[in-house]
């Protein structure tokens, strides 16, 4: 495999920011962690300063307009919050806490003794959404407990005669129940989504580990069955034909090597997940594909298997996902037919259609290679390669005898080059 796993470095912040979701407490932590072992000065400045802010307006209504009309009173007040917004990102009990207190005073103070006055506790039913919507379940149960401790008996006793108290508190309590189910529901989605994102992540993690291995099967498994053939050959002819063992112990070497510089690329490219300065700067090289063909149909020969390529239609660039796809089921083919298939021949077709690329491997040996399909990952790794591109895969045995891999590829619709690049006026005589 040569080209770098883009999704590593991905995959683990999208972990760690969806473990720091599941916490709002966790993710405040996790902030103050990364910038020191506490709040900036600042934000600490200002969060404390927008908690005074807030403290002053009950004080100017109380003392400047206490004959205002209740939903006045109560539509200042929920302004009031927007000051208190870094406090209750922070402490959100001391906020409920000062809100329920500005509710309360404003409440006791007002002159206006219609219902409408109770809408003062609007900015602490804010504060108690928030509370359920992203704290943790003591919290809310603090914040539930907290609001329904103060603002029910605030309304029973500020209320005027008995059926005022019924009205207003029973709309008190249904307010509260839906500011409370409200915040339960904003919880929810954001659960429901923190879960689809790590669903998102686990898949991709999966995906790439198999595309890891895929790749490390397809390299790995033909080098060193063809480094296998090449030492039985090696043992037996050693005493007999020095010349043929010699040859045999190059062709070892020389596969061993490509073998070698393959895995490093490898190992290097998965080591740059990490962070810069920590991995090695090595060349990676492009990935193999069909234009690599002559190298591996040459190292097949050198393990005793001749091979027949043959291309039909017209050779042009493939995409690179389809280029290395189609060189890797050759490979794995080729590594099958030298270890299992027990033939010195094979063929190689290659077709370039308009639609779709077709690859076939086709063998005059035993047919059915022991192992395959039962222990071996080669086949397994071919049609995952081909269902991932959305193509056609079968592998089986022929009925005249050998064994036949078959895949076909679609391509991408080709777009003219007239439609593509305009042509400047003038530009075509120049050339």
């Amino acid at each position: 495999m040569d080209t770098p796993p883009r999704n590593a470095k991905n995959t683990k912040s999208a972990e760690s920011a969806d473990e720091r979701m599941q916490d709002p407490e966790s993710a405040e932590q996790g902030v103050r962690g990364a910038d020191g072992p506490g709040p900036k000065p600042a934000s600490a400045l200002a969060a404390w300063g927008g908690a005074a802010l807030y403290l002053l307006v009950p004080g100017l209504l109380i003392g400047g307009v206490p004959y205002a009309a209740g939903p006045l009173l109560g539509a200042v007040l929920l302004l009031a919050v927007t000051p208190l917004v870094g406090l209750l990102r922070r402490r959100p009990l001391l906020a409920l806490t000062l809100t329920l207190l500005g509710g309360v005073l404003v409440a006791g103070a007002a002159r206006d003794h219609s219902p409408g006055r109770f809408l003062v506790f609007m900015a602490s039913d804010l504060a108690l959404g928030y509370v359920v919507a992203t704290r943790s379940r003591r919290d809310r149960l603090i914040a539930t407990a907290m609001v329904v401790a103060v603002e029910l008996p605030a309304v029973g006793l500020l209320s005027v005669g008995p059926y005022d108290m019924m009205s207003t508190g029973l709309i008190g309590s249904l307010s509260l129940g839906a500011v409370y189910m409200t915040g339960l529901r904003f919880r929810e989605r954001r659960e429901h989504m923190v879960e689809l994102r790590t669903k998102e992540v686990s898949e991709a993690v999966t995906a790439e580990r198999l595309r890891i291995a895929r790749e490390l099967h397809d390299m790995v498994a033909h080098s060193v069955g063809v480094i296998a053939i090449q030492a039985g050959v090696g043992s037996r002819v050693i005493e007999t034909q020095p010349a043929e063992a010699r040859a045999a112990l190059r062709a070892i070497e020389a596969t061993s090597r490509e073998t070698l510089s393959g895995l490093r690329r490898t190992l290097v490219a998965l080591r740059q997940a990490q962070p810069d300065g920590l991995h090695e700067h090595a060349p990676l090289g492009p990935a193999p594909g069909l234009a690599e063909l002559g190298s591996l149909v040459a190292t097949t020969a050198a393990a005793g298997v001749r091979v027949d390529v043959r291309l039909e239609g017209e050779e042009r660039q493939l995409p690179s996902d389809i280029d290395l796809s189609a060189y890797r089921i050759v490979q794995e083919a080729l590594t099958n037919v030298v270890r299992h298939a027990g033939t010195g021949h094979c063929r190689v077709t290659i077709g370039y259609g308009e639609q779709e690329l077709t690859v076939e491997v086709v063998d005059d040996g035993r047919g059915t290679p022991e192992g395959i399909g039962n222990t071996g990952f080669g086949i397994t790794g071919m049609r995952e390669r081909v269902s991932l591109l959305h193509g056609r895969f079968s592998a089986g045995p022929r009925p005249g005898g050998g064994f036949r891999v078959e895949a076909a590829l679609p391509l991408p619709v080709a777009v003219p080059v007239a439609m593509a690049v305009p042509v400047a006026e003038g530009e075509g005589e120049a050339r």
